[in-house]
């Protein structure tokens, strides 16, 4: 979790290829409505957020019930969109990747082919809730290379083998 620009696919995808486990983008289950909005600069209210969690939500339902764990990017940045997530089957748990306004900027920046306009970073900014402790959500700074940064998630929630994770579900 974490706004645009913070790594969430880059670090997401290794983690995924190196756990053996499903992935998700979550931008996939945008309906074409938020897309749009988003790609003319127009911040998601939360009505057009709640579908959208909801079909992810229901996502890593349908994949921890047919066995599988899985890791999703999501933006995930009030507590109460990742209580809908927090609604799946198995295990949800939440890394947060943060960082300075300026790299993340610096990143937006550099980015080709995504609909997300870096005008939209301040919003999202402004619309984050940093997870509680009660949360228990990993936060990793975003300073590291993509490959630290999937050392420190694998340590800080405890995914050693995947030989052990196999036959549990879980998200992060």
């Amino acid at each position: 979790m974490g706004v645009s620009g913070s790594g969430k696919s880059t670090v997401a995808r290794a983690l995924a290829e190196r756990l053996g486990w499903a992935f998700a983008e979550a931008d996939k289950f945008h309906p074409p409505e938020n897309v749009a909005k988003m790609q003319g600069g127009t911040p998601l209210t939360d009505e057009d957020r709640w579908p959208w969690l909801r079909a992810i939500r229901d996502w890593l339902t349908q994949e921890a019930q047919a066995g599988h764990s899985t890791v999703v990017t999501c933006s995930a940045l009030r507590r109460s969109y990742r209580d809908v997530l927090r609604e799946a089957a198995g295990e949800v748990r939440f890394v947060h990747l943060t960082g300075t306004r300026d790299l993340l900027a610096e990143r937006m920046g550099h980015r080709q082919g995504h609909f997300m306009p870096a005008s939209l970073l301040d919003s999202q900014l402004a619309t984050l809730e940093v997870p509680g402790p009660d949360e228990h959500a990993l936060t990793l700074n975003i300073g590291a290379a993509p490959d630290e940064l999937v050392r420190e998630v694998l340590a800080g929630l405890q995914l050693g083998s995947t030989a052990s994770l196999s036959s549990r579900p879980g998200r992060d």
